[in-house]
C-alpha cells in the first residue's frame, strides 16, 4: 500500500526520530511512503523507509525536483506551492500526521473528506483522527483501517 505521511518542516528530535521510525516500520512492511518531500517529518520518514528497502515518494510544492529531500527516490514538481497536499494525502490511501502546523492540518481536513484513515502521533486534536502513543501504534492502525 502507499502511505501518505504528513507533518511540520521544523520538528525536535522526538518528532523526528518518530517519522524515522515510521518510515521504517512502512519500508519493512513493503509499503510505499508518499509525503511533500522536503525536510523535517518528510525527510525523517523517507530516511528510515528508504534504510528499510522501502520506496518514497515526494510531491514538492516547487518547480524543481532537486530540492528533495535526499531520501525521496521519485520527486514530484508540482508548482503548486501548498496546493500541493491534496495531491499528498490523494495518492495514500491512509494517513500518519506527526506533529505539524496548518499545512499538515489541511491536510488532515483533505485526507479525511477522502474518507482516508488518519493516525496522529502528537498532532492536531482532530475527533476524526485515531491519536496513538507510537510509530508502531500509528501503522498497526493504518493497516488495519483499510
Amino acid at each position: 500500500m502507499r502511505i501518505s505521511i504528513i507533518g511540520g518542516s521544523t520538528v525536535t528530535e522526538e518528532q523526528y526520530s518518530q517519522a524515522h521510525e515510521v518510515g521504517r516500520l512502512l519500508g519493512e512492511r513493503g509499503h510505499e511512503v508518499v509525503c511533500g518531500g522536503l525536510s523535517g517529518v518528510m525527510e525523517a520518514v523517507c530516511k528510515g523507509a528508504s534504510e528499510a528497502g522501502g520506496h518514497t515518494i515526494g510531491i514538492l510544492p516547487g518547480e524543481h525536483r532537486a530540492a528533495a529531500n535526499d531520501y525521496v527516490d521519485t520527486a514530484i514538481a508540482t508548482g503548486m506551492g501548498n496546493a500541493r497536499n491534496v495531491l499528498v494525502v490523494l495518492n495514500g490511501v491512509a494517513a500518519v500526521a506527526v506533529d505539524g502546523s496548518t499545512g499538515t492540518l489541511s491536510e488532515i481536513g483533505h485526507a479525511l473528506d477522502m474518507d482516508r484513515p488518519v493516525a496522529g502521533l502528537g498532532t492536531h486534536d482532530v475527533d476524526a483522527v485515531e491519536h496513538v502513543d507510537d510509530p508502531q501504534a500509528a501503522v498497526e492502525y493504518v493497516e488495519s483501517a483499510l
